[in-house]
């Protein structure tokens, strides 16, 4: 048997059957007192965390593959961000930035600015939540344009409260038993190339959304006149891993000039480094006039941002403000992780993101049941088909392969209806890497059998 000091702690190492018994115990608790709204893809009770690598209360090592839902990009309590969380917890935890001044909340704004597709003057609002951040820009869309309807798409995911909600057509069982929604929100179908229609290309697939704006929803239900603005997330998340081809941003700002429709990038899963560029929006050259973002902001802390063209964000004191938004210390910890992903850590997302995609590539000619693999960065997905040539989704599939990683010491989540994401900290190194796709490559094999 290996002794402790031959055991790497960069890689998983499972010491208990799972749940281990220390676990079982605090999931019974749990049944007895927290929502059942709460959705657990399998039984894992983490006790602590440290790069992308997670233990939980038994003892077990597993390697994060998740990223806490592609929040710890800078990894699991990276030094320098526990670093100025205490400095900064020491000197000021809260006062309220929409009531007084921070200085570093005014250099996070600063910075934000300066990062957002196109240049140009911004403005900047700062929420709790990814959700809160949608709420935002939707009452600022309407601010601004002086216009009520909104245009989302299917599969996109934006958030659960009431307005984000109402934006969001990812899962009916988000949506069931809540009543009446936002009144003028409207959806159009997002391109899917591995989903064209027979001989389609993906920029006519592309172009039949664009035309299903303009020719159904505009001369219908929606006059362009009163849009405020189409809400998009430029690599959709929950709804699978999507990137359409450049086309569909293209003719997306071209139907914003055109009509005087504010464009909303949805930014909050796949901004951040997440893609190997600070934004996906920068892949396809893709300038909205708000941008969203959340989740891996602030390594962890609760956090998001609002960023808008400066002359659009004119909203008077006491329309829209929030009592935490922008809390000093989740603001010292943004600044610390936008200074690793600059520093490092984008870099590093782009490298392993094209080693992984390169071995991930092979997967659909070795697996019978993988139907397409994509993504950029470190944002990637496995398609689960029952059938290549028809495409049948096969959701109970890639919920095997996501129980049979986690009884390997993989942590993966599944998105969409059948497919399995891989968002792991950007911080992971080759032999992570190599674990995960061994690891994966063992699952697939596993189903063929």
């Amino acid at each position: 048997m290996l002794t402790s000091e031959l055991i790497r702690t960069d890689l998983p190492n499972l010491v208990t059957s799972l749940p281990g018994p220390r676990a079982k115990a605090i999931i019974e608790r749990d049944a007895a007192v927290l929502s059942p709204s709460y959705t657990r893809g399998y039984p894992l009770v983490v006790e602590r965390g440290e790069g992308a690598i997670i233990e939980d209360v038994d003892g077990n090592r597993f390697l994060d593959f998740n990223a806490g839902i592609a929040v710890t990009s800078t990894g699991h309590c990276h030094p320098r961000v526990v670093a100025v969380i205490e400095r900064q917890a020491a000197r000021l935890i809260h006062m309220s930035g929409t009531d007084f001044y921070y200085e570093n909340m005014v250099a996070l704004a600063e910075k934000l600015a300066s990062l957002a597709p196109g240049g140009g003057p911004r403005r900047v609002y700062f929420g709790n939540s990814g959700t809160e951040a949608i709420e935002a820009a939707i009452k600022l869309a309407r601010y601004a344009t002086g216009r009520e309807k909104l245009i989302a798409f299917y599969g996109g995911f934006h958030g659960r409260t009431m307005g984000s909600l109402s934006l969001t057509a990812s899962k009916s069982i988000q949506r069931k038993g809540f009543g009446s929604l936002l009144s003028g929100v409207f959806h159009a179908p997002y391109p899917n190339p591995y989903r064209c229609a027979p001989g389609q290309t993906p920029d006519e697939c592309a172009m039949a959304s664009i035309r299903f704006i303009e020719d159904q929803l505009f001369r219908t239900v929606a006059p362009p006149e009163d849009v405020a603005a189409i809400f998009v997330e430029p690599l959709q998340g929950e709804g699978g891993y999507v990137l359409p081809p450049k086309l569909f941003f293209d003719e997306l700002q071209r139907i914003g000039s055109q009509y005087g429709i504010l464009l909303v990038a949805d930014e909050i899963q796949s901004g951040m480094g997440r893609t190997g560029k600070m934004w996906a929006s920068d892949h396809v050259g893709f300038v909205p006039d708000i941008l969203t973002s959340a989740k891996a902001i602030a390594s962890g802390l609760p956090l998001s941002a609002v960023v808008a063209r400066a002359e659009l964000m004119t909203w008077p004191p006491g329309a829209h403000a929030s009592t935490f938004g922008g809390n000093p210390v989740a603001i010292a910890a943004a600044l610390a992780t936008i200074d690793l992903l600059e520093s490092e850590l984008i870099r590093n997302a782009s490298e392993m993101g094209d080693y992984i995609c390169a071995r991930m590539s092979k997967w659909p000619d070795r697996f019978r049941y993988v139907g397409d693999v994509r993504g950029r960065g470190l944002m990637l997905a496995v398609e689960l088909v029952r059938d290549k040539q028809s495409k049948e989704r096969a959701p109970d599939l890639r919920d095997r392969v996501v129980m049979d990683a986690f009884e390997r010491g993989l942590l993966v989540l599944g998105a969409g209806q059948n497919v399995v994401r891989l968002c792991p900290p950007l911080v992971i190194t080759r032999d992570q890497a190599d674990f995960a796709m061994d690891t994966l490559e063992a699952c697939l094999a596993n189903l063929e059998r």
